[in-house]
């Protein structure tokens, strides 16, 4: 059964969510204030996290930004009435893995937490596992993709989930450019048309964690007009 925690203050919209969640086979908790939903956050896990943005006690890109400090793995679907652009890049680089913008389709909602689903079963938490498998390995970069785990030069490497997946992508595909619209596609899930700089941003961040020299990247490497792509040549 998949544990599900709403952080939303709008009483007739978390019942509307909680039935169509059950109807789903999950186990809902609701909470409608950010820091007592950041402190159950924190307590318990969860296999999703449905964040609104505008709550009491803490607002949710706060919440967000708090639990992605310790918890890099939580799928976080994030809610708003908010439709500005900047918003939802915020959501997005705060940490959240997917965004909805108030009002929605009930069916759209449940295609979208049925996405991240798949997504927890295809990558589970790293103390799931009690043997390693899968590991790519580059250059003193270490992949383990059921881990979900990095290395470089025997020392770990913390990225949000985002980031892994996109050197995951990269780095099993090296040589492959991939355009900025086609890494959303694939990393987010579905088509974020409009949104490219967002990649550039998580690009960005991913060689801060593991490039010596930025000016002279060694694994995620730009294909000018086109994208990125992982350097064939370690």
């Amino acid at each position: 059964m998949q544990k599900v925690l709403i952080l939303e203050d709008d009483p007739e919209l978390v019942e509307l969510l909680e039935i169509h969640l059950k109807d789903l086979g999950c186990d809902t908790t609701a909470v409608n204030d950010g820091q007592e939903g950041l402190r159950t956050a924190k307590d318990r896990r969860f296999d999703l996290i449905i964040l609104d943005i505008m709550l009491p006690g803490l607002n949710g890109m706060e919440v967000c930004r708090k639990l992605r400090q310790t918890d890099r793995h939580t799928p976080i679907l994030m809610l708003t009435a908010l439709s500005e652009e900047i918003d939802k890049i915020m959501g997005l680089e705060t940490g959240a893995d997917d965004y909805l913008t108030k009002p929605f389709s009930i069916r759209e909602f449940i295609a979208r937490v049925k996405v991240i689903f798949r997504r927890n079963e295809e990558y589970p938490a790293p103390d799931a596992f009690n043997a390693p498998s899968a590991v790519i390995r580059f250059d003193g970069l270490e992949i383990d993709l059921d881990k979900r785990k990095v290395t470089q030069n025997e020392l770990r490497v913390d990225l949000s989930p985002k980031e892994f997946d996109l050197l995951v992508l990269l780095a099993s595909n090296p040589g492959k450019s991939y355009s900025r619209k086609r890494l959303l596609n694939l990393v987010w899930g579905y088509d974020f048309e409009g949104y490219e700089h967002t990649v550039n941003s998580h690009i960005n961040r991913l060689r801060g964690k593991i490039e010596a020299d930025l000016s002279a990247p060694k694994y995620i490497l730009t294909t000018w007009g086109v994208g990125y792509r992982f350097n064939e040549e370690l």
